[in-house]
């Protein structure tokens, strides 16, 4: 299967490896990747602050350079992007040709653990991890997405990994985006506040889906001088992080 990697900005400036690991996975399970290097942004925090119509060019190059790669599916490793791209046909309600180009690229985006487990049936990864970790549902994945078990069940099939259940695992990890810039004290508040279950699970790493939510978790952790690592689900499956 051909499929066209989106890579997004967080993992393209900030976290680059998650990138490559999501290319390792993918021809693991059998893919043919394509990256197009004149990707940009997928609008959404321009959405998320309330200027939809800012996103519109940024959407349509987002379009077009599917429709360029011929490829069967658009997929990334985020929740969030995910969302948006699923949400382009809202921002083309007057104009129905481009509501109908965004409708199709809608129908074939896939975030990476959904796609992995569902379309690749994935049933054996390359990494392997010692240590036990908690699993983080970040809100587009879990409440927009509707992917709840598919991160869990792909750790499960990492060798040497203890996969332990956090009692807030649903819980917002307060990054939001925007949300994170305009409240920033409101935003550590509840970062903290799931920083409290990981540590009750006595895990030595956290995993999750999205770079945004881990950048967030990541910084306080640091902050508060904890051996607990975050990382990308991408990492643990494709190996290396031992």
């Amino acid at each position: 299967m051909k499929i066209a990697l989106y890579v997004t900005c967080l993992v393209d400036q900030l976290w680059p490896e998650v990138g490559t690991a999501t290319v390792r996975l993918l021809r693991h399970a059998g893919c043919e990747v394509q990256f197009d290097l004149s990707q940009t942004c997928c609008g959404q925090p321009a959405c998320n602050s309330g200027y939809p119509d800012h996103a519109i060019a940024l959407a349509q190059n987002v379009i077009t350079s599917f429709e360029r790669s011929g490829a069967e599916a658009l997929v990334l490793p985020s929740g969030s992007c995910t969302a948006q791209i699923r949400h382009y046909p809202q921002l083309f309600l007057h104009d129905e040709a481009w509501r109908q180009r965004a409708l199709a690229l809608s129908m074939r985006t896939f975030e990476l653990g959904w796609f992995l487990v569902h379309r690749c049936k994935l049933d054996s990864v390359p990494g392997s991890f010692r240590g036990t970790v908690g699993w983080h549902d970040s809100c587009h994945g879990l409440r927009d997405l509707g992917n709840k078990h598919e991160g869990p069940s792909l750790l499960r099939l990492v060798p040497g990994l203890e996969l332990r259940e956090l009692d807030n695992a649903e819980d917002c990890c307060g990054f939001g985006g925007t949300f994170a810039v305009k409240l920033p004290d409101l935003s550590v508040a509840i970062a903290d506040r799931k920083l409290e279950g990981i540590v009750r699970a006595g895990v030595d790493a956290v995993i999750g889906s999205d770079v945004s939510c881990l950048m967030h978790l990541r910084t306080r952790l640091l902050h508060q001088r904890s051996k607990i690592r975050a990382l990308h689900l991408a990492e643990v499956l494709a190996g290396g992080m031992s």
